[in-house]
């Protein structure tokens, strides 16, 4: 959440950052109550500090053996009295809505990033990779992927229903080898390894800003164990330092995650629900940081140049895309998509993307660093993709695919693998 103390001196800004990302909140009646509620606050510091000056004459009176005067009970009691309505009001009135209105607040997109209305208005910035000239017409890689049956998702239907799938044979190894790859080329830049739970708390899960993810329809929810499942291991590794407090030379703390992600997907209406491209379960490899404030745009365009460095290993042509403002998430303040090539449709799809959060998650985790002076700050928290395995698949089966139906492994994939190549 953003800080009440900045939405004050800065309600122009905060309403045109909530006008850039599309979300409609009522910041007026926001400080509206936010002078209600310091006012109430103040009300009740100033009667416990007279409760406490009549208390003290009590004793005093009682030490020195004098008589106690008869209004000064009345008076205490008349003070935990208004004490008792004013924390009443607080409690149940103003506070409830104060909350309401200021989790409905998104984190303001950075200034560079660029104002749009939807996904149309995004910005390509950069191609890498020229697009491979087949000699023959190239397949989709569903169609290819069950002759040479590396996916089933008719038999993953029969037992579980629409958008799951089987990977299978050399495609499951292919999936060990991405992991393997990632692992090794992201462990040597200072990530520290970790396979996270995937279920997490309600209180944490809304935390970490994703209302479309944990208010609506779209993550899973064990109602018997009040547990959600994670939709990316970004979210179990974001929570972990809950209410803790960072040392600033521990800082940056990267960690590289592998966990199974499941999503609903409620909002995809028949878009890309077909093969493995859009799932309610994946595998995916993610990256994460808690940095220092000042290093966070830094940490996220190492993150960016971390996607790339595994997309060119991998030799697929890609795109990034800068992400416009009515098309960011909610807790983020800038993000990058990286987009691989697709032959048999003949355009770019996203495999990556990385985000910068600012101190909006650590602000509703409570998660902080003390600096070399002692003074507490939030961290910065940045998050990105290395690997989603399904996509990835996806995009080396369509690059890789040969006229007779085969598939060559990429080269830096080999050494992890017993074959070249998928007959």
């Amino acid at each position: 959440m953003l800080d009440i103390k900045f939405i004050r001196q800065n309600p122009e800004k905060v309403e045109e950052g909530c006008k850039n990302k599309q979300v409609k909140v009522d910041i007026d009646r926001l400080l509206e109550l936010d002078i209600e509620r310091r006012e109430d606050l103040k009300k009740i510091e100033s009667l416990r500090a007279e409760q406490n000056k009549l208390t003290q004459l009590i004793s005093e009176n009682i030490r020195q053996g004098k008589k106690i005067p008869s209004d000064i009970q009345g008076k205490i009691e008349s003070i935990k009295s208004d004490i008792k309505a004013l924390n009443s009001r607080l409690k149940k009135i103003i506070n409830p809505e104060y909350e309401r209105i200021l989790f409905q607040i998104p984190n303001l997109p950075l200034d560079d990033v660029p104002v749009g209305k939807n996904e149309n208005e995004n910005v390509v910035i950069k191609y890498w990779g020229k697009p491979k000239k087949f000699k023959f017409t190239p397949k989709d890689y569903l169609e290819i992927a069950e002759k040479l049956d590396l996916i089933d998702i008719k038999r993953a239907a029969k037992i579980s229903g629409t958008r799951f799938s089987f990977i299978k044979k050399e495609a499951a190894l292919l999936e060990f080898a991405l992991i393997n790859l990632a692992f090794d080329i992201l462990t040597k830049k200072g990530f520290s390894p970790i396979v996270p739970p995937v279920m997490i708390k309600p209180e944490l899960a809304r935390s970490l800003g994703y209302p479309e993810q944990f208010n609506g329809e779209e993550a899973y929810y064990l109602e018997k164990d009040n547990l959600f499942l994670i939709g990316t291991s970004e979210q179990s590794i974001g929570a972990m330092h809950a209410n803790e407090i960072f040392e600033e030379k521990d800082l940056p703390k990267r960690y590289l995650g592998f966990s199974t992600c499941l999503r609903r997907e409620a909002g995809a209406y028949g878009k890309d629900t077909w093969g493995i491209f859009r799932v309610h379960q994946f595998d995916k490899v993610e990256m994460f940081s808690f940095c220092r404030p000042e290093d966070s745009k830094k940490e996220h365009q190492f993150f960016l140049k971390m996607e790339e460095k595994l997309m060119k290993i991998l030799k697929i042509p890609y795109r990034i895309v800068q992400i416009c403002t009515g098309d960011l998430a909610f807790p983020s303040a800038a993000t990058f998509d990286l987009e691989a090539w697709m032959p048999s449709r003949k355009e770019y799809r996203e495999t990556h993307s990385t985000s910068n959060c600012t101190d909006f998650q650590a602000r509703r985790l409570n998660i902080r660093y003390r600096n070399k002076t002692g003074k507490l700050n939030f961290v910065h928290t940045v998050n990105g993709t290395a690997f989603a395995i399904g996509r990835t698949l996806i995009a080396i089966i369509e690059n890789y695919q040969q006229e007779d139906g085969s598939i060559k492994v990429p080269a830096a994939l080999q050494k992890y693998l017993k074959f070249k190549a998928i007959k």
